[in-house]
């Protein structure tokens, strides 16, 4: 199964490009990056980013988005002191989930580091049973749409 683009996409095919300082402790044995770092920054992007645009605390919305689905391909080694830009795109949008398309850029390079996808699927916060997107999400993912 094929998840991501080949060739993968450029910064300039993302609306848009959350920056992410790397930190000292990213780095792991072997002198880079480790992988699970690169899910931790897909996950503070997309929510720093939608509270951001809609100017809300998503965590007080009636509904959540619950990661339900990520993945990611690695393609070069980011290592500190990088400073990286996670690109946010729009991959799909239904009625109760957003997929994100995801990469990360480092030091103002075109070409990304890695590739990830991450959906959020949105549930009421006391039954976590699924229920529409709120308005004000789904406005912020529309704006992704390129």
């Amino acid at each position: 199964m094929t998840d991501f683009p080949d060739p993968p996409p450029s910064r300039s095919d993302f609306p848009v490009l959350w920056p992410i300082s790397t930190r000292w402790e990213d780095n792991d044995a072997y002198g880079h990056v480790n992988n699970v770092v690169h899910y931790s920054w897909f996950d503070t992007a997309v929510n720093g980013w939608l509270m951001r645009t809609t100017g809300l605390d998503i965590r007080a919305l009636p509904a959540i988005g619950m990661v339900v689905e990520t993945a990611c391909r690695y393609l070069v080694e980011l290592s500190f002191p990088d400073e990286i830009e996670v690109g946010i795109g729009l991959r799909k949008l239904g009625n109760s989930s957003i997929t994100y398309s995801l990469a990360t850029f480092g030091n103002g390079g075109d070409s990304p580091a890695s590739l990830g996808r991450f959906v959020h699927v949105y549930v009421d916060p006391n039954t976590r049973r699924t229920t529409p997107v709120p308005e004000q999400i789904r406005t912020a993912a529309e704006s992704l749409r390129s």
